[in-house]
């Protein structure tokens, strides 16, 4: 029978290199993102991308579009198995700006569902990511999206009829959930300041509504949910995460005071359209999401703030609980009625 020796020479070894290597991480979020001192960066396989040719289960059919070559900016377009006209959503994924993608397996099973439920066509944005590209970088992406639909739909374009002629052009909708919620509302400031309204800067579209699910803002001052002491086993959003998106996302030397992070440090632009803001009972942004509520209510703005409870950030597309699955169903059926209104 062989024998095992154990060197400690080599054990001290490993560890130093570790230690060495470890001296050299400016910023982590543990499974997720590493980003070293020399510019590095490095992303954790936490969730498994899939082609858009897998099934979702589900009454629809999906494709991958390319709408800047130049900036790698693409889309996966989410369309009913069925003729007729459906809202158009342009939706933009969570991440903290830093991680995440429109192919990531557990976006296309959400937005599969959602498109087929709520009968609507979606259009998934993969923007890209911080810190190799701060912002405003996404929420240009973001900009550039929208008039990429607007040229498709206006010139009507035979490459993409599949999924243009089923969109009713009048019922179109901004959406995101947690940063990507961020820049659905960005989007929609920025389109505001280009023209005297949102509609004049994407005819044929009419932006009804932005949907806002667990949008993620920040602030100096930490709220009471931020100080929370109980968080759902692991939970998708711990508020030192939070801080490390922000540093890593922000302009730098920028704080979290920042009118992109924080809306409510500036005068929200009054361009905003009427907004159903998706908040969790457990997440901890659920205070900041209804301070903007309250915010966008007090301009005069039309805001259905639901509320889900016994559930945390991110739920719809990481948890997988039966209380998950329940309060994911009726996410996508208030969406449905939002946008049918």
């Amino acid at each position: 029978m062989a024998s095992l020796s154990f060197d400690a020479r080599l054990n001290h070894q490993l560890s130093k290199s570790h230690q060495q290597q470890q001296s050299l991480v400016l910023e982590e979020i543990e499974g997720l993102i590493r980003v070293y001192k020399d510019g590095r960066v490095e992303r954790f396989p936490i969730i498994p991308s899939v082609s858009c040719t897998i099934s979702s289960g589900v009454d629809t059919h999906a494709r991958d579009v390319t709408i800047d070559k130049f900036t790698n900016l693409w889309a996966r377009v989410y369309v009913p198995n069925r003729p007729g006209k459906y809202p158009l959503l342009v939706y933009f994924h969570g991440g903290g700006f830093c991680v995440g993608s429109a192919a990531w397996s557990c976006y296309h099973e959400f937005l599969a569902n959602l498109a087929s439920t709520a009968s609507c066509v979606i259009v998934s944005v993969n923007y890209r990511l911080a810190p190799e590209n701060r912002l405003p970088a996404a929420y240009e992406d973001g900009v550039n999206a929208i008039m990429w639909v607007k040229r498709q739909v206006a010139n009507g374009s035979d490459e993409h009829k599949w999924w243009v002629s089923q969109c009713n052009l009048s019922n179109f909708f901004l959406v995101g959930d947690s940063a990507g919620a961020n820049i659905a509302f960005n989007v929609a400031v920025q389109l505001g300041n280009v023209s005297a309204s949102v509609s004049n800067a994407i005819k044929p579209l009419h932006l009804k509504g932005v949907i806002l699910i667990q949008p993620f803002f920040g602030g100096e001052i930490r709220t009471g949910s931020e100080k929370m002491a109980s968080q759902p086993p692991n939970s998708a959003l711990t508020l030192s995460a939070s801080d490390t998106y922000w540093r890593l996302s922000l302009p730098s030397g920028a704080n979290r005071d920042h009118p992109w992070c924080n809306p409510l440090s500036n005068r929200i632009n009054s361009s905003i359209p009427s907004a159903m803001v998706c908040i969790s009972e457990l997440d901890i942004l659920k205070d900041r999401n209804s301070q903007l509520c309250n915010a966008l209510a007090n301009m005069g703005k039309a805001v259905e703030m639901v509320m889900y409870r016994g559930v945390g950030h991110a739920f719809q597309v990481l948890h997988k609980s039966q209380m998950a699955r329940s309060r994911t169903q009726e996410m996508i059926s208030d969406i449905k009625a939002f946008i049918n209104q």
